[in-house]
């Protein structure tokens, strides 16, 4: 789940560039920061180089000073750090580099072999630094390269010994026009400039100075000089790659006047669902092209599996196709009953999630695959057999917002049309995909009371533990608020199905206990209604989010958060994901931020899970 770029220029020192590229990859990990560059020593008569080096534990914005961009080089990489193997500190923080100083990488992944890799370079006279399973990658390099091989084979070699996932950037005193790069299983994409080329984790990395992007395959080798980039398979026969221009600009990844990422991305939300809405053609042709499926099954982690979750009610009730919800890390325990008559979405705002990847590659042996995923050229989509981009633009903070509400409108128009072409139930189709025009204004509408959940947010800043309810289509939804209240705010929170309170879980309320309640009018209102008043008479506060404010008294609710109805009351339940989960990102977010938190960087987390 690290970050790392790198980038060589013919014309100006890269060190700056490096430090602005590493910053907007924080979301991948900030226990750490590093740069290295390859150095010309100006104090010889003959023309040598050294690695020149910067790195320390801690967030970029507090380690990081003018010394660092002080670096002359033209050619260097930079990482930022998610701690796997070591704990956070300078020593294991990247790049690292040889016994002697000649060679530099920063590594994304994880190296399974390294114990084994460490104690033999150990035997062979390596002095290691760290505790780290990517220091490894450099000695191996290094080895390789006193035996008279350039960076570029030696990196060949050191390949052949490494069992587990990477994205290596690699720089050396010996090869100092160059930076060599390779990647298995982590993402990795190349940037191509004008007299200057770059390579990253993601695409906002470099954004600033080009749009043009090239996506090595597993195990191509890539070769960047300041003029041209090279790929090569491992036996160093040259690749033709395609080039692919990006249509995200850099004001996408800027905080453009927010305090932060994630508020930002929440008030983008009403254009990802009108940038979304614009490929509905694409997903009606995707569906006429699978006449065959008769059973779907989702794929997803974390939040995308909510969205899973809510395709399931859509799929089941609307479109009448049995559906699964699968997490990722658990698909490989019950892949055996797909057939070519089942359609796997997977679903993943990087494309790159490391579960995710994995199930993909088992399920195309069995079904059909479709990705619905956020960025351009990732693993996913050169994987899978269709693709739908949520169209939301670069996500910066951890946690997903937009990307959520993007991934949920490519399932309802999934759903509208599996409806229409596998039930030729073209009535319900039409309804669908006429009202969801409509939820771009409502998202609008909810904002506008964004200071109604600021106030909430400072009067339950304090409880320790939260239960989020909702029935059928508001379910996931709750699920998603609770998520989101405990991965920004570290405050326990728990979603349930309402039904299921007093099966176990109403033994822990009680007036410490907030229940947000989500209550959109529909078939389930009268039963979830019931349900409030079960916490209500244990003593609970409840935060309710309803359209029907006349129908909560003071006695029922303590709290209550208006929804606009614009829908219709026979629509509301159906659309409820897409409108109700905006105040609950909101109160997530507040209540972080009067708790003193920095929401876009929580701890322990990092946006891209790269490792399994």
């Amino acid at each position: 789940m690290c970050g790392i770029a790198g980038c060589i220029s013919k014309k100006r020192r890269v060190a700056p560039i490096l430090l602005d590229s590493v910053r907007k990859l924080e979301y991948r990990g900030y226990d750490s920061v590093g740069i290295a560059t390859v150095e010309e020593n100006r104090y010889n008569n003959n023309k040598e180089y050294n690695i020149g080096l910067k790195k320390a534990k801690g967030q970029i914005s507090k380690v990081v000073d003018k010394e660092w961009e002080k670096f002359d080089g033209n050619v260097g990489i930079t990482h930022v750090r998610w701690a796997t193997h070591g704990i956070p500190s300078n020593e294991n923080s990247h790049p690292h580099t040889d016994c002697h100083n000649k060679v530099a990488i920063v590594h994304n992944g994880i190296i399974n072999n390294f114990k084994e890799l460490k104690n033999k370079l150990i035997d062979e006279g390596h002095e290691f630094k760290s505790e780290t399973d990517s220091e490894v990658i450099t000695h191996i390099i290094e080895s390789y390269m006193e035996k008279g091989m350039n960076l570029e084979s030696a990196l060949v070699e050191t390949v052949g010994h490494l069992d587990g996932t990477y994205a290596i950037g690699a720089i050396s005193t010996n090869n100092p026009d160059e930076i060599v790069a390779v990647g298995r299983k982590s993402p990795l994409v190349i940037g191509i400039g004008d007299g200057e080329n770059y390579l990253a984790s993601d695409v906002p990395a470099f954004l600033k100075h080009t749009k043009k992007i090239m996506y090595p395959a597993y195990d191509e080798i890539v070769i960047l000089t300041a003029d041209n980039v090279v790929v090569k398979d491992l036996n160093g026969n040259v690749i033709e790659k395609e080039i692919i221009e990006t249509n995200w600009n850099e004001d996408m990844a800027e905080k453009a006047g927010y305090d932060h990422f994630m508020l930002k991305e929440i008030h983008e939300q009403a254009i990802t669902v009108e940038n979304t809405l614009s490929v509905k053609e694409e997903i009606e042709n995707i569906v006429k092209d699978l006449k065959s499926i008769k059973r779907i099954c989702f794929v997803a982690c974390g939040t995308s599996y909510h969205a899973a979750l809510t395709g399931k009610y859509l799929f089941e009730n609307y479109a009448h196709i049995p559906t699964d919800v699968i997490l990722a890390s658990e698909f490989g325990y019950s892949f055996n009953s797909l057939d070519e008559e089942t359609l796997t979405i997977f679903i993943s705002q990087s494309g790159e999630t490391r579960d995710t990847i994995d199930a993909i590659e088992m399920a195309k042996e069995k079904s059909k695959t479709l990705a619905i995923v956020n960025v351009l050229g990732s693993q996913a989509t050169r994987i899978a057999d269709y693709v739908i981009y949520t169209q939301a633009g670069p996500e910066i903070g951890v946690a997903a917002t937009k990307t959520y509400i993007g991934q949920l409108i490519c399932i309802y128009l999934l759903a509208a049309f599996f409806s229409k072409h596998h039930l030729k139930d073209e009535v319900f189709a039409n309804t669908l995909l006429r009202k969801i025009n409509l939820i771009p204004k409502l998202i609008e509408k909810i904002l506008e009371n964004e200071d109604e959940i600021k106030d909430l947010s400072l009067k339950y800043k304090y409880p320790p533990n939260f239960f989020y309810l909702g029935r059928g289509l508001a379910y996931p939804t709750a699920l998603e608020g609770a998520l989101k209240l405990k991965e920004i705010t570290y405050i326990h929170a728990e979603g349930y199905a309402a039904g299921e309170l007093k099966h176990g879980p109403l033994a822990l309320i009680d007036y410490c206990v907030p229940v947000v309640v989500l209550l959109p009018k529909g078939d389930s209102y009268k039963e979830t209604m019931n349900n409030l008043s079960e916490v209500q008479s244990r003593g609970g506060d409840i935060i309710a989010f309803t359209s029907d404010v006349e129908d909560l008294s003071d006695q029922k609710a303590q709290d209550v958060f208006e929804i606009p109805n614009d829908l219709g009351e026979e629509f509301e339940e159906l659309f409820a994901p897409l409108t109700y989960i905006i105040p609950l990102q909101l109160l997530s977010y507040y209540i972080s931020i009067y708790r003193g938190l920095d929401p876009d960087h929580p701890k322990n987390l990092a946006k891209c899970v790269t490792v399994g």
